[in-house]
């Protein structure tokens, strides 16, 4: 909502209670952005309580980090669980498309059902940039946000320190009981999931430009080659082939598919005889960097530097159609039920649904403020989906699918470029200096159990 029309709504509520013209229960608009010369001013220079309430939630804010550096609260690291098959990043998706199960446009966007715990809009909510950089002298008067997320639905349980650039992918191998992170310094970094202390380093001698994993294989791209680990058998290949950074990675239909500078997209076969992986193809058609692939239901999808997206057929590894609603670069897709989400640093959500002819539209058009460059959906503790988006003004929002509705916020120093689902309602995000931190999910809703 824009702040015109916040104004006129707390107008016309300030009318039905009577007191339009109770100057004295209003507060200074000009003392709010601190540049008030008015002595004295008819108007409060304090902030007026907060509501009770919110749709019957508290509208405490949490602050603080957990003082437990670890972030498992077992004796040993749970095994990680099947990927969510209503969410699609490097896995199928649950089923195509399905032109008959279409679900109105109009659903997209709106609030369904009370009990959605929704964050509202209020100039409070920015963040201190003076606290971020830890020299804040209003302390605790500060009408800015002292704080590193804004949500009652989840919480901070700790930070990871020791890459030196940007984190540019975040993985946990099946069977492995080390977190694995990957950077632009040149280094892959494990976490022990116990201590949450770094547990080994590694020099790759290039740029990380992905990382995922697949099972107990561990994949990271790097100028001009792919390369691969066996976390359970610490075997170790290098798949040469790629022209430029490798950007991006799945795995689909017994393939592992690599996204690259030149704007190709390579496959390999895995070869259990041999255990090693053979060139299977060579995807051509974008025309500048691939950024993003993801898989869903025997098809592949890619986004790229060229502003637009191409649809792949998993079996014939041919190219069945290109969406071209995106006006800049495809940074990264999703796969939820029946829907395709992209985003792009035109600063659009865009969900698209497969028509009876087969082919994708858009149905729905998310905007933000700032370009997106993150998508990554999950559950939360109630099993409602949620979806989380990443903007290059250093937040990442958490929305409520299809609503839209968004449930928290979380702050950084730079852009994150990546997030990564964790078990047990854990999940990870890794930002421009490097710093990983590690979020859990509250078991219960924000006003309590039902």
């Amino acid at each position: 909502m824009d702040d015109s029309a916040a104004r006129d709504g707390n107008k016309r509520v300030f009318n039905r209670l009577g007191t339009a013209h109770d100057r004295s229960q209003k507060v200074c608009f000009h003392w709010l952005a601190g540049k008030c010369n008015r002595n004295p001013c008819p108007y409060l220079h304090r902030e007026l309580p907060p509501p009770p309430s919110i749709n019957g939630f508290a509208s405490k804010r949490p602050h603080g980090l957990a003082n437990d550096r670890s972030f498992s609260g077992s004796s040993s690291m749970p095994r990680r669980p099947d990927p969510d098959r209503s969410f699609s990043g490097s896995s199928s998706m649950s089923r195509r498309p399905d032109p008959n199960l279409q679900l109105a446009s109009n659903t997209w966007g709106r609030n369904h059902g009370a009990g959605l715990a929704r964050v509202p809009r209020r100039t409070q909510d920015k963040i201190c940039h003076y606290w971020l950089e830890g020299n804040c002298t209003y302390g605790d008067r500060c009408r800015y946000l002292h704080s590193w997320f804004l949500s009652d639905c989840f919480t901070l349980l700790t930070r990871l320190e020791g890459h030196q650039k940007v984190i540019s992918g975040i993985a946990l191998p099946s069977g492995s009981d080390k977190l694995f992170s990957g950077s632009k310094d040149q280094s892959v970094r494990l976490w022990d999931c116990q201590t949450g202390q770094c547990a080994g380093v590694f020099n790759l001698g290039g740029e990380i430009g992905c990382m995922m994993s697949e099972g107990p294989w561990l994949f990271v791209g790097t100028p001009n080659v792919v390369k691969a680990w066996n976390t359970q058998t610490s075997s170790e290949l290098s798949l040469s082939g790629p022209v430029g950074q490798v950007f991006s990675l799945v795995v689909g239909n017994e393939m592992l598919f690599a996204g690259n500078q030149d704007g190709s997209i390579l496959a390999w076969k895995f070869d259990a005889a041999t255990n090693s992986f053979l060139p299977a193809a060579s995807l051509q058609g974008h025309s500048h960097a691939v950024v993003s692939l993801v898989v869903g239901a025997n098809r592949l999808y890619s986004g790229s530097m060229d502003h637009t997206i191409r649809v792949w057929d998993l079996e014939t590894l041919h190219c069945i159609q290109t969406l071209t609603d995106h006006t800049s670069v495809v940074m990264s897709l999703l796969c939820w039920e029946q829907f395709l989400l992209s985003c792009s640093l035109d600063k659009t959500i865009k969900v698209w649904v497969a028509t009876e002819s087969g082919n994708l539209e858009v149905t729905y058009t998310h905007t933000e403020e700032h370009g997106v460059l993150t998508l990554c959906g999950m559950h939360d503790a109630q099993a409602k989906p949620v979806l989380m988006c990443s903007c290059n003004d250093n937040t990442v929002h958490l929305y409520d699918l299809p609503s839209f509705s968004e449930r928290g916020k979380i702050f950084s120093r730079e852009e994150v470029r990546a997030i990564q689902l964790g078990p047990d309602g854990l999940f990870f995000t890794g930002d421009g200096t490097g710093e990983l931190r590690v979020w859990k999910w509250a078991t219960e809703p924000p006003n309590g159990p039902q």
